[in-house]
């Protein structure tokens, strides 16, 4: 008779049954740390025989553009792998399963066989490649092997033959049974400011990508070595050491914000990084109405826009109708945020009625309407306010105090330019949109909206006013566009009504809007900030995407939806809805015997 009891332990044997390709675990622990340490070093060999290629690989010794994206990629390997062995110093990198080696691994075989592709494709055929590019695809190959070959942790489930078991390793959640040891306040500081400084430094390396091919590489090692961290749960850990030094953490994170247009070269890109600020403080105002209350808004854009013409009608431009009309700053902006509230309120009172497809057709109606009337009001077709298709050009920079925002400033051996000066004017007014956003959300209105996204009807019954709530949710979001659309206004020096649409060929818009706050994560503040900064930075690096945005984003959503529905950075409470069916059953307490009243 065979004995069952030895059969079971052979099936979940975690040192050997238990590994997607059979080998010896120390010949796989080998292959790791040595593979990520190869796929590292062939990043210092010539890749290519010619400059002709973005970067110019050709030189050993001496590793440029995508080939610092494989150093990393190979060095992130290398840590975990030397993690796994119990090395001193390093032991807070060892997770508890395989998948952070796997897929760090992955990261470094992806990104180097992608640079490797894009050469051959670009230049005409693998001929193109040096000896020392054929090097570096082998070695980017030996840590995956080896990271394969390393036991996964057993289960009931995860047996020879059950694959989808085993690779279901890969996107399961990071074990939270252990309680993680207590630092000293100033370590935990100290961690958090050096996580935001790598933080700062990969969004400056990012946005200072000069090609499309540098960027893609990026996006590869950087979306890798999330889900690397996120898998060994270190994310986890930096999230719970923000939320214990959640005030030192916010000042520690503007201020990393308001060192970047220090590390800039050139204003074109605090450029960006004001256009990013802009897009994230307008779809943080969309996740009021969105992620908390729970309204399908498809109309957004076009708060964005009344604050925006509001703001360059009476900002002293020369083509304004209102000629001879100058309001300083503070004026300008209440003006614009009061323009977008009126009619948030104007166009919410009639419509906040309806509910579900409804609100979202009569919104997406709203937006389309706004267009029309601007392109309108030119003098000919209506009365002459906006000046139609040609829109107010030449508003003229923002003068705060007798500060010129115009004008180029030194200071302390940086010269800031003018896209930097609008950067830290608008980094204020996020600040200002983020407090009124979180103070919002955790007061009693912000749980009535988030009662009202639930179940209205419920909420209802309880004596929440539905329609109010769901007005002063409108309202507000609507009066945090404006005031994003007053600052935009100056920085494009003039407003035309072609942007101001559901789609349009680069964001802002609200279909951009929307994606960034459904991307990024609903009901977050740190989500759609995310959000904006991927959705606008994608399309500008990448131009060979400009005819296919909508195609791609729409990829993007149905990926995220079935693998992450509650966004990249997830608020908690979404989180365990969607997550719901997913979380262990606890088990039922053991019935009473029927005597046990006797």
């Amino acid at each position: 008779m065979t004995d069952t009891t030895d059969t079971h332990e052979t099936t979940t044997d975690a040192t050997v049954n238990t590994a997607l390709i059979p080998l010896p675990v120390n010949v796989a622990r080998a292959l790791t740390a040595i593979g990520g340490l190869a796929t590292a070093a062939s990043a210092y060999l010539a890749w290519t025989w010619t400059s002709d290629f973005p970067g110019d690989l050709t030189y050993n010794g001496s590793p440029a553009g995508l080939q610092w994206l494989t150093f990393t990629a190979g060095l992130l390997t290398l840590l975990f792998a030397l993690a796994g062995y119990g090395i001193k110093g390093l032991r807070w990198l060892a997770p508890d399963g395989t998948a952070p080696i796997i897929i760090s691994s992955l990261g470094g075989l992806a990104v180097t066989w992608y640079a490797l592709g894009s050469i051959a494709g670009e230049l005409g055929g693998l001929a193109n490649l040096t000896a020392g590019g054929t090097i570096a695809g082998i070695a980017a190959l030996i840590p995956v092997i080896g990271a394969l070959g390393l036991p996964q942790p057993a289960t009931a489930d995860n047996i020879p033959g059950n694959l989808k078991a085993r690779l279901g390793a890969l996107v399961a959640k990071p074990d939270r049974t252990k309680p993680l040891p207590t630092l000293p306040a100033w370590q935990q500081r100290a961690i958090i400011t050096v996580a935001l400084a790598i933080g700062l430094g990969i969004f400056t390396y990012g946005i200072d990508t000069g090609y499309g091919e540098l960027f893609t590489g990026f996006l590869i090692v950087v979306g890798f070595g999330a889900w690397t961290l996120h898998t060994a749960g270190i994310l986890e850990r930096f999230s719970a050491l923000s939320a214990t030094n959640r005030g030192f953490s916010i000042v520690m994170a503007f201020a990393a914000a308001a060192a970047f247009p220090l590390t800039q070269n050139n204003d074109h890109d605090a450029n960006l990084g004001v256009n990013i600020l802009i897009f994230g403080t307008v779809a943080l105002g969309l996740n009021i109405v969105v992620g908390l209350t729970g309204l399908l808004d498809l109309g957004y854009v076009a708060f964005l826009g009344v604050g925006a013409y509001a703001a360059a009608l009476v900002s002293g431009s020369a083509y304004s109708t209102l000629s001879g009309t100058t309001f300083p700053f503070w004026a300008a902006a209440l003006t614009g945020t009061a323009a977008s509230l009126i009619f948030g309120v104007l166009i919410g009172a009639p419509t906040l009625r309806l509910r579900g497809d409804y609100l979202a057709i009569v919104t997406l109606g709203f937006g389309e309407i706004f267009r029309i009337v601007v392109n309108n009001l030119d003098g000919v077709s209506g009365p002459k306010v906006t000046n139609g298709p040609n829109g107010i050009p030449a508003i003229p920079d923002l003068s705060i105090g007798g500060f010129n925002l115009g004008d180029p400033h030194a200071f302390g051996g940086f010269t800031i330019g003018r896209f930097a000066n609008y950067y830290f004017l608008m980094l204020i007014v996020t600040a200002f949109v983020i407090i009124i956003f979180t103070r919002a959300a955790n007061s009693r209105i912000g749980r009535a909206w988030v009662a009202i996204r639930e179940d209205e009807t419920a909420a209802t019954a309880m004596g929440i006013n539905g329609f109010r709530v769901k007005l002063t949710a409108f309202a507000l979001g609507a009066a945090l566009a404006g005031l994003a659309g007053t600052v935009s206004a100056h920085v494009t020096y003039n407003v035309v009504p072609n942007p101001y649409q559901f789609a349009g060929s680069a964001p802002p818009n609200s279909a951009f809007l929307l994606a960034a706050v459904v991307l990024g994560g609903m009901g977050t503040v740190s989500g759609p900030l995310l959000g904006a900064a991927l959705l606008y930075l994608i399309p500008e690096k990448l131009q060979f995407l400009q005819n296919y945005e909508l195609l791609a984003f729409g990829l993007a959503l149905i990926l995220l939806m079935r693998f992450r529905p509650e966004g990249v950075i997830a608020n908690k409470r979404r989180q365990l809805e969607f997550h719901e069916a997913e979380e262990p059953a606890t088990p039922a307490e053991p019935a009473a015997p029927a005597t046990a009243g006797v």
